[in-house]
């Protein structure tokens, strides 16, 4: 099945690097979807950035989340690193009206997740937790 472009969910995927938990899991899996295109990966340096982009296919390279969240082409924000680092690069995204797909645990500790729940659900837009 062919999926136009103009109705393909953008994916940006944050701890995007070429050895990574992304690099294993994430970019298959979007690979074998229809409907989904790997848009942008931020890493936190330029030079990984570019490369996984170059292997994964990805248009844009980032060092940094905030840049790839801002990116229009991206619609959906997956948080691939460490979860000392959830918190901010979920709230960004989710204040940027962006579909997230977090790690799990989305938090570190229980209030955190709580908080960042409730903050999607005031963002009301989709999210999800997941392995």
């Amino acid at each position: 099945m062919t999926v136009e472009r103009d109705k393909t969910i953008g994916v940006g995927i944050v701890g995007g690097s070429t050895g990574g938990w992304a690099a294993l899991g994430h970019v298959p899996a979007l690979r074998a979807l229809p409907g989904y295109d790997l848009r942008a990966v931020s890493t936190s340096r330029q030079e990984s950035a570019e490369a996984a982009a170059k292997e994964f296919g990805a248009d844009a390279a980032y060092d940094n989340h905030a840049n790839l969240i801002a990116d229009p082409a991206v619609d959906l924000v997956v948080v691939a690193v460490k979860i000392a680092h959830h918190r901010e690069i979920i709230s960004a995204a989710l204040s940027a009206g962006k579909t997230v797909y977090s790690e799990w645990p989305l938090g570190v500790g229980l209030a955190e997740a709580g908080d960042l729940t409730a903050m999607a659900a005031h963002a009301g837009v989709r999210t999800a937790v997941g392995l």
